[in-house]
């Protein structure tokens, strides 16, 4: 028979209890940062009501479709970047103007607003020497090549701000970078700039 063992004080009768406090096992505490991180995921992606890519204040990709910039409002803006960079606003200032008797206007300007813009084109491709008429002034500064500087997407798409900028009353077709590289093909063994003479005797269409 074993001995009896003395009453703990915790047990007699009337005795207040009292809590013990022991530290949580560490395995508990990552098994519980485990399940709150795989439950965040599972919200996001399980969740139904909202798509990934959707978050406030929009509700559904459909909804944030709608504020999306369209592919030609794009290109323009592509366009006005390659624009503002020294490669054309040294010479043809912000506003378009130009610089008068030296780099001639774009805005208003035919060699511009050409519909078929194959002239233009070979113009930044290969450069622009000797005098030149433009809306009845003449200027005789040089434009330096870029081909070997700016994509065909680049050019394309400066030319396409240049045509259909809007605040210079310009509403011309766009210039894709398919037909720079049709133009840049067919003059790629062309080392010299045009002369306005030479791009008049050019079909815009060629």
């Amino acid at each position: 028979m074993s001995p009896e063992l003395p009453p703990s004080a915790d047990l007699q009768p009337g005795a207040e209890p009292k809590a013990i406090r022991r530290p949580a096992p560490a395995w508990l505490l990552v098994l519980f940062f485990l399940l709150l991180y795989w439950g965040m995921v599972y919200f996001d992606e399980h969740s139904g009501w909202a798509h990934q890519q959707v978050y406030m204040p929009y509700h559904s990709i459909e909804e944030l479709i709608v504020y999306q910039p369209s592919t030609e409002r794009s290109a323009f803006q592509f366009g006005k970047t390659v624009y503002d960079k020294p490669t054309c606003v040294a010479c043809h200032q912000a506003d378009g103007k130009g610089v008068p008797g030296q780099n001639p206007p774009l805005v208003g300007s035919d060699w511009v607003l050409e519909a078929e813009p194959g002239r233009v084109i070979r113009i930044v491709l290969n450069g622009l020497n000797g005098p030149i008429q433009v809306k009845g002034q003449g200027y005789n500064g040089s434009m330096v090549p870029w081909k070997d500087v700016l994509s065909d997407e680049e050019i394309a798409a400066v030319l396409t701000y240049v045509r259909q900028n809007k605040e210079w009353g310009h509403n011309a077709p766009e210039v894709k970078p398919e037909m720079v590289k049709a133009v840049r093909d067919k003059i790629k063994d062309r080392s010299t700039p045009f002369t306005p003479e030479e791009l008049q005797k050019i079909p815009p269409t060629d």
